[in-house]
């Protein structure tokens, strides 16, 4: 899919609504993408790209950084990780490990993988459907080369005798994808030119702990015999014209060897130093030093970041925003290398022993922290440590606070109770007076569902609508004389539900907060013609975003060297600006890098160019 390289037609950035929607995908497409995993690769608050390929192919990525998922046909339903986003989260696929590194060669060169080149554990082969993502590793080395889909399941393999493609390759490591990077690397030292052979520093590691043991790249185990090898190469790719390395097969395991031995020779000279202080940092930690650094960040992010109207916060938000900004600088907070493991069982720990209170979200399988308990004697005994603030003086440091102040820019829906959902509320003993995120309004109705054990016996996926739930769903929206429904699917029911609330918008820039009822109205910049050929630039709906149109007036004027005038907007509360001049790309990039009003808020309309 990427052998040849092909121009993108177009670069943007991601909305608000296309990263929700980028998640979700990824999430119902690999089943071990959790929360945590997709904010380690899609952090919240980064900026997300997506490139347009005259074959429809999209490639996402955070800006400036390399791509990290494609998707085949642009509908969200076929996509697939980039080789730079398994080496940061090898787990997010399953993985198949060739027999030897020589194997890769083939890989590299645009083959499909064949079952003679998978290597079989132990325990016996995986089990898998066709059409499955999956990954392509080589033994003794932990990161991925390739990506593909199965052409059969486990099932048909057995039966065909481990004959024929296994794999259909849609990305290699040295493609035109993997190329396109900003900054192209390989994840450690086995990645070579053209193959892939075990990490260096994995195996020397191992020989030291056991040099008696025969080095296992030479085992015939791993070794790909003639008569499977042939097989390797793909006929369709190798009669398409694809390029392979001319090593013959008469001399070939000889010469794999003695080349190998010479490349790790030149690694072992070319061997970069390692800044010691950094992986000192990382690597000394006991399991009881983690344990009691998790437990240091905790408490600090208790007492420093989370509020209670955080309260309640999915587990992965909570560690990823709140726990780990409170790690000493230069340490690396590993949950996996505590006495906990995972995050769950960790915060589940502290819930038992009375310092929060977390419950299992068991629709999105994810923890949840619901409450502080502010009179534990931890939380009481500890004393927050204050961040340290550069002294580079007292007008810089008041300039740089109240920059960041007009930058700090909250925005995000908030619902009410209706008299339509406030029978399921007042079941489960919710308040009905009170404001609700969307996820805190869906946990409401699956509460109901759950108490009410409306879920279907034959289809857990569907719940069946009782007179309250269905009254609270559809009453009023569905014509006379129709007929209502009897159940519903599980992923349209906390849409539909909020779908009947009160919709509200709660805006919050530095210590002021205003929620509004309705919909948030976007900033508006119109550039128009006056007299002869001047431009005017108007701009409306700014205090919508908590800014003073007279104050944003005064310094518009001095950021454009242009007049600005202040009007009341005809028959509506509110003001607009007026700027002189055809400014219109420049203020709204000024409101979003100055002010913080996301992209998605801003309506821009350019009347000069019809």
């Amino acid at each position: 899919m990427f052998k040849k390289a092909v121009d993108a037609k177009s670069h943007q950035r991601l909305s608000g609504a296309d990263r929700k929607k980028l998640r979700r995908n990824i999430r119902d497409r690999f089943s071990n993408a959790s929360d945590a995993l997709l904010d380690l690769l899609l952090p919240p608050k980064a900026e997300l790209a997506v490139s347009k390929y005259p074959n429809r192919v999209l490639v996402y990525g955070l800006e400036g950084d390399c791509p990290l998922f494609f998707d085949v046909d642009g509908r969200g339903r076929d996509i697939f990780p980039t080789v730079y986003a398994l080496w940061r989260v090898p787990e997010l696929l399953p993985a198949f490990v060739l027999k030897g590194g020589e194997v890769s060669r083939f890989m590299l060169g645009g083959a499909d993988l064949m079952f003679p080149g998978i290597s079989i554990p132990s325990e016996g082969f995986p089990s898998f459907s066709a059409g499955e993502p999956w990954a392509v590793k080589v033994p003794g080395n932990p990161a991925a080369i390739a990506v593909g889909t199965t052409t059969m399941s486990s099932t048909e393999a057995l039966k065909a005798g481990l004959r024929g493609k296994a794999l259909k390759i849609c990305h290699y490591y040295r493609d035109t994808l993997w190329e396109s990077a900003e900054n192209c690397h390989v994840p450690n030292a086995g990645f070579l030119e053209d193959v892939v052979f075990e990490d260096p520093a994995l195996s020397m590691s191992s020989r030291a702990s056991d040099s008696s043991e025969v080095d296992p790249s030479v085992d015939p185990g791993n070794v790909t015999n003639d008569n499977d090898m042939e097989e390797v190469i793909d006929a369709d790719a190798a009669s398409s014209g694809v390029g392979y390395p001319s090593t013959t097969q008469s001399d070939g395991a000889d010469e794999v060897t003695v080349q190998f031995t010479n490349d790790l020779s030149e690694l072992k000279v070319a061997e970069t130093p390692v800044d010691e202080s950094n992986t000192e940092g990382q690597h000394s930690l006991s399991v009881e030093e983690v344990d009691a650094l998790l437990d240091k960040c905790l408490l600090q992010a208790l007492h420093t970041t989370i509020k209670e109207k955080d309260l309640p916060i999915p587990g992965s938000t909570f560690w990823s925003s709140h726990v780990l900004p409170c790690r000493p600088p230069g340490i690396t907070l590993d949950i996996k290398k505590s006495s906990h493991k995972k995050l769950s069982k960790w915060l589940q720990a502290k819930a038992s022993g009375g310092l929060i209170s977390v419950k299992e979200d068991k629709h999105k399988k994810e923890v949840i922290l619901f409450s502080v308990n502010r009179n534990h004697p931890d939380y009481l005994f500890y004393k927050p440590e204050k961040k340290k603030v550069d002294k580079t003086g007292p007008s810089t440091s008041n300039a740089s606070n109240e920059e960041q102040l007009q930058k700090t820019l909250e925005v995000f829906e908030v619902y009410k109770p209706s008299v339509h959902v406030n029978p399921i509320f007042a079941s489960v003993g919710a308040e009905t007076s009170r404001l609700y995120t969307a996820s805190e309004a869906s946990e409401i109705v699956f509460q109901y569902v759950e108490k009410e054990n409306l879920v279907k016996p034959s289809n857990k996926s569907t719940v069946t609508l009782d007179a309250t739930l269905c009254d609270a769903l559809f009453k009023g929206a569905i014509k006379k004389g129709s007929t209502y429904p009897t159940e519903i699917h599980k992923k349209d029911l906390g849409q539909t539900f909020i779908g009947r609330m009160q919709a509200h918008h709660c805006v919050i820039r530095g210590n002021d907060t205003v929620v509004r009822r309705g919909a948030l109205k976007p900033v508006q910049i119109m550039t128009e013609r006056r007299q002869g050929n001047k431009k005017m630039t108007k701009l409306s709906g700014v205090e919508s975003f908590l800014l003073d149109a007279e104050a944003l007036s005064s310094e518009l004027q001095k950021k454009f060297a242009c007049s600005t005038t202040v009007a009341e907007l005809p028959g509506k509360k509110g003001k607009e600006v007026l700027v002189q001049g055809g400014v219109i790309d420049d203020l709204a990039r000024y409101l979003v890098e100055h002010y913080g009003v996301p992209k998605r808020y801003i309506e821009v309309l350019d009347k000069t160019k019809r």
